[in-house]
């Protein structure tokens, strides 16, 4: 116990001199936390709290039209920027090449033209929708149906490139929400004029164009107390494994350096054994990795509500989230240890290491949600060890688990740091380390 207590003292002193490398781990995720939180709760925040600014290029007069741009404001999406329309209708700021330009200068990120006549091609429409429902219903026809003009009628909606699909898509949806209300509006006072010959009334018209069955969304928790997910809760636990891997470069760099420095022939020479030095190498950034795991959750629950983040919120379990954060730390420096042991170089260790870890924080789902991998990457994805990490933490954060609920993660993760330390042992003797 001696021999290890003092071996662990040798490398919290070589720690400590690496003061470069004991920032990085440190601050790295508190950085990347705090910035991804911040870039996922900001594009939330505009796509749910802030409006999205719409330019609306108008070239209909009717009052279809009027009623069109009355319900992009009321979804609550949108910001929306009328552009005028000149006299004759083709000044630079009405015109298709206008609104291209003002896309190009980021005034908005979209743009709707509404055609000439839209107005009167709607009512048209609605006039021969109405009759068809009319003559279902036995009654006879009286409504003028007109006639359509095909593309006439057809919105345009420019959008800038940078703008991502899924927003563009929740745009568009947005955009056929409020034509469907319009068109739903004209066709109710539509028939019911016809059927008893006067005007809908304000108040039924909005009854039954607000009267919907409404939406409770439940998260599927296995704790009931637990409220719906914040951006917290699902980037925190993330990007913390991801700092927790990270200790690669340190650890594994540290390693190399020590076989090309011939401390470890030292080490043979002297009456112990190398597997102490490594035992307790593998102990101090299990250490570090859990104060890192801390200090990220402690600002998570801290520091996020002083800066306008959610608060992060920890599991029930204290003793499964203890336990799962040490095996995370665990696999993290088994990791490490074995990309120290099989890199020949400095270098080596330093550029493996950071790049396997990106791509197996990709492929494991923490860049890229699982749930939307398909085909062979959701075989793959089992193969990385930040997937069985983040699985576990999830249990825990996102659906309110204890220890009993993530237990096949744990024993996954037991498993994953046995084969990596067998790895590490059999190249130790391999390269007669041991």
């Amino acid at each position: 116990m001696y021999k290890l207590w003092a071996t662990i003292l040798k490398d919290l002193r070589v720690l400590r001199r690496d003061r470069i490398g004991v920032i990085a781990m440190f601050a790295m995720p508190v950085l990347l936390v705090i910035i991804v939180t911040e870039m996922q709760s900001g594009s939330f925040a505009m796509a749910n709290r802030n409006r999205m600014p719409l330019l609306l290029c108008n070239r209909d007069s009717g009052a279809a039209s009027v009623q069109f741009a009355r319900a992009l404001d009321s979804t609550g999406m949108f910001r929306v920027i009328p552009v005028l329309a000149a006299p004759g209708g083709q000044s630079a700021a009405d015109n298709d090449d206008g609104i291209r330009q003002r896309l190009h200068d980021r005034e908005a990120l979209l743009g709707v033209v509404l055609p000439r006549g839209f107005s009167a091609l709607l009512q048209s429409r609605t006039n021969r929708l109405a009759g068809k429902a009319l003559k279902s219903f036995g009654l006879d026809d009286t409504i003028r149906a007109g006639t359509d003009s095909g593309t006439a009628a057809t919105l345009r909606l420019y959008y800038h490139p940078v703008l991502q699909e899924p927003l563009r898509r929740s745009a568009e949806g947005a955009l056929y929400s409020a034509l469907r209300l319009v068109e739903s509006r004209q066709l109710l006072r539509t028939m019911y004029a016809a059927i008893n010959e006067k005007e809908l009334p304000d108040s039924l018209e909005r009854e039954l164009l607000a009267g919907h069955t409404t939406i409770e969304t439940i998260p599927v928790a296995r704790d009931d107390s637990r409220g719906n997910p914040t951006v917290s809760e699902h980037n925190v636990p993330a990007w913390t494994i991801f700092a927790m891997f990270f200790v690669v470069v340190s650890l594994g760099s540290g390693i190399v350096r020590e076989k090309l420095s011939g401390s470890f022939i030292r080490l043979k020479t002297l009456p112990t054994s190398y597997m102490v030095a490594v035992f307790s190498k593998q102990l101090t950034y299990l250490a570090v990795t859990f104060v890192q795991a801390v200090l990220v959750f402690g600002l998570g629950v801290l520091l996020f509500p002083l800066i306008g983040l959610p608060a992060l919120h920890l599991p029930a379990d204290w003793s499964g989230l203890v336990l799962v954060t040490l095996l995370c730390g665990a696999c993290a420096v088994s990791y490490a240890l074995c990309v120290g042991v099989f890199a020949e170089t400095e270098e080596q260790a330093n550029l493996f290491g950071a790049l396997s870890i990106v791509i197996l924080a990709a492929i494991g789902g923490l860049m890229i949600p699982d749930f939307m991998m398909t085909g062979p990457f959701r075989t793959v994805m089992k193969f990385s060890p930040l997937h069985w990490c983040l699985d576990a933490y999830y249990g825990l954060f996102l659906e309110g688990g204890g220890l009993r609920d993530v237990w096949p993660n744990v024993l996954s993760l037991v498993l994953i740091i046995a084969g990596l330390q067998g790895i590490a042992l059999w190249g130790l003797k391999r390269k007669n380390l041991i």
